[in-house]
């Protein structure tokens, strides 16, 4: 499949994480028998750890096993980016069947943010991928306090898109506590069942087609607007857990198409100055030279996707919505940039005047 400009159309990529022992690697085995996965690539740290000897028809190469459903699994023995080139030059050379998905599994201590990064800021991946999604695995059991001791695990569900709660049926009522805490520190994914079908689990948000239909579910926006409230200035305050202190999940409004240079001005200062601290960021934009067509934007830390336009919006809803994931970052100061670009400051904190002034004096912290 190609794209109107002659190149290779771009694969989808899932990101599925979770902490030590959450069950991401049960779910992965379950997925894998799925016949909705034929022509996935699926990478993983070694084949051994998720019990494919029933699954194996033959081995490809030594990093590589075709199986029953007719997923190729491969494993990761170095570098992940090195990884990806490897299977699209075997790809492009026919040396391996042509798939349609990737879904890359991360080690239980992993901070996806940083492999996020890599595939959004490598020039030739990100034309080649595009990243479609994070699946965050949580154990009902001990999720709580694996939250509150390993901020690896907070990150993790900090940028998931889908959520999905394993061991409901040994924890007894905690489940709905933690639950409610993860909606408050993230409060724009979705929760899932671990036995929910694959393609409702690694194709139910944003699309590689960019179908309008799936964007405001990706978003998040219906959720966030149901259970979260608005000030009268169109920000989305949240308030989360003490233990969770450092990520906040916060929206940015705009009622009116936005300038197009005031968008990229604001999307450069806040990856630059902060790109740290910007754990996740995805939006639905309306310019102001194209309103009708609405831009997608992502990124992660100071990498920004490219933006993707839409022919159409997603429903009657012609506002830009902007969702940030961010740690040690106050949503307030970012706020107040936001309203500097789009030309309405707020004169309230002790930097409001330098901001109305000149939106580029950043304080510090």
């Amino acid at each position: 499949m190609t794209e109107r400009n002659g190149r290779p159309a771009p694969i989808p990529l899932t990101v599925l994480t979770g902490f030590l022992g959450a069950g991401k690697t049960t779910l992965l085995n379950r997925l894998l028998q799925d016949p909705a996965l034929a022509d996935t690539v699926v990478i993983v740290n070694e084949f051994g750890e998720i019990g494919l000897d029933h699954l194996l028809v033959e081995t490809v190469d030594e990093d590589m096993i075709l199986l029953g459903a007719g997923c190729l699994c491969c494993t990761v023995r170095g570098d992940l980016i090195a990884a990806l080139e490897d299977l699209l030059k075997k790809r492009d050379n026919d040396r391996i069947k042509a798939f349609r998905r990737v879904v890359i599994e991360t080690t239980g201590l992993a901070d996806p943010a940083p492999i996020l990064h890599a595939l959004i800021a490598h020039p030739y991946l990100s034309m080649r991928f595009r990243l479609q999604g994070v699946v965050t695995v949580v154990d009902a059991v001990n999720g709580a306090s694996t939250l509150d001791e390993h901020t690896e695990a907070v990150r993790q569900a900090a940028v998931a898109d889908i959520l999905v709660m394993t061991k409901r049926d040994l924890s007894g009522a905690e489940p709905e506590l933690l639950a409610s805490r993860l909606r408050q520190l993230n409060p724009g994914a979705r929760l899932e069942e671990p036995d929910v079908a694959a393609e409702t689990l690694l194709g139910g948000f944003f699309g590689l087609d960019a179908k309008s239909a799936d964007v405001r579910e990706w978003l998040g926006a219906e959720d966030a607007a149901r259970d979260h409230h608005h000030d009268g200035h169109g920000h989305h305050h949240h308030d989360v857990n003490r233990h969770d202190a450092a990520i906040r999940a916060f929206h940015l409004v705009s009622d009116t198409p936005v300038p197009r240079p005031a968008f990229e001005m604001f999307l450069d200062l806040i990856r630059s100055a902060h790109g740290p601290k910007l754990l996740r960021l995805k939006g639905l934009v309306a310019m102001a030279d194209d309103p009708e067509r609405p831009v997608v934007v992502h990124g992660v830390q100071h990498v920004v996707h490219a933006p993707v336009t839409l022919e159409a919006w997603p429903d009657a809803d012609r506002r830009s919505r902007l969702v940030l994931i961010v740690r040690d970052l106050d949503p307030a100061f970012v706020e107040r940039i936001w309203d500097a670009f789009l030309g309405r400051p707020r004169i309230d904190g002790p930097d409001a005047a330098a901001l109305s002034a000149n939106p580029l004096a950043i304080p510090n912290g």
